[in-house]
């Protein structure tokens, strides 16, 4: 999950800062723009027109008239208390949302300049979108996403709680995604897999990246969402090798104690060969095999270090990992 650690709650430092529009970790709005990310808490209580308010004089004051913000309007259930932080790259933004009151209608595309495709990633809770009338709607749980165009009107509704990574790309790079047509389909496919390393990549390394380096992850970005369009991937194409093998990397660290964990079984998890999962890996200066083995190690150290004076031995560390 993008930048896991964000505090629950907002102090009233913070609140003064939304609020007179510097944003959390600002020093003005022209120090702001030129930073490569966004964050802003609104969940203190409080109504939506003030939660709204807030956001936008945040955004503008980090963010700029680049990126401008869908118009919205909170439904008679509707709320507006979300924290976000996000980075921009280029003219792409990742972002990482969470809600306790997230419910209303935007109102559409205005211009050029606002039409996206917006990829939904949920890690928690649920978030429900609709036409601009009733039908057509769909609801995106817990380990799903969904890929969308902004284009029509839609009304949503996000269950208290819920947290989810959010894409956001200018349309004009992805070719034809007809207005009101959703791509829905869970998180761990082999398409998101490598989409999400390479999000989670950019964002670590955002500050460092040269403006050549910059535009070369938003390529990376809008070539791993045509993948998802297509539910496909390309794991030849030699500028997403970074990324496959940061998903390769990513399974591993959560099937470290699997048996079966081997180079042919991430292959068949990122629906890639396996000479391709190796020649990632060997342009990285290490093997898969020795990851694997590298991982297990260290996990088996950690353990032996955390268990109580005599009460594990080597052999049982060995038999566990």
């Amino acid at each position: 999950m993008l930048m896991e650690h964000q505090r629950h709650g907002m102090t009233e430092k913070l609140r003064r800062q939304a609020m007179s529009g510097t944003g959390t970790g600002s020093t003005g709005p022209a120090a702001a723009v030129r930073s490569r990310t966004f964050a802003v808490d609104v969940t203190a209580p409080g109504t939506p027109q003030e939660g709204i308010g807030a956001f936008r004089r945040a955004w503008r004051a980090q963010v700029g008239a680049a990126f401008p913000l869908p118009s919205f309007a909170p439904g008679a259930s509707g709320g507006f208390r979300v924290r976000v932080r996000a980075s921009r790259v280029h003219d792409a933004v990742i972002a990482d949302l969470y809600s306790e009151s997230f419910a209303g209608r935007t109102q559409g595309v205005r211009s050029h300049v606002e039409d996206r495709v917006l990829v939904h990633v949920v890690r928690r809770g649920t978030w429900r979108f609709g036409g601009p009338h009733d039908g057509g709607g769909a609801t995106v749980g817990a380990g799903q996403f969904i890929v969308r165009h902004n284009g029509p009107p839609s009304r949503f509704e996000v269950q208290p709680g819920t947290r989810a990574d959010v894409l956001i790309l200018p349309a004009s790079l992805l070719g034809p995604v007809p207005a009101g047509h959703q791509v829905l389909g869970p998180s761990d496919s082999a398409e998101m897999r490598v989409l999400m390393a390479q999000a989670n990549m950019t964002a670590a390394t955002l500050e460092d990246l040269s403006p050549v380096g910059l535009r070369a992850a938003r390529n990376a970005l809008v070539e791993l969402v045509r993948g998802v369009l297509r539910r496909e991937l390309d794991g030849d194409e030699p500028h997403l090798a970074r990324a496959v093998a940061q998903a390769a990397k990513d399974i591993v660290d959560s099937r470290l104690t699997d048996p079966d964990l081997s180079p042919s079984m991430l292959a068949r998890e990122l629906s890639i060969p396996v000479r391709t999962l190796h020649r990632v890996f060997a342009a990285a200066g290490e093997s898969v095999g020795a990851y694997i083995r590298r991982r297990r190690l260290e996990q088996a150290r950690l353990r032996l270090l955390a268990a109580p004076r005599g009460r594990l031995s080597v052999s049982e560390l060995a038999a566990y990992w």
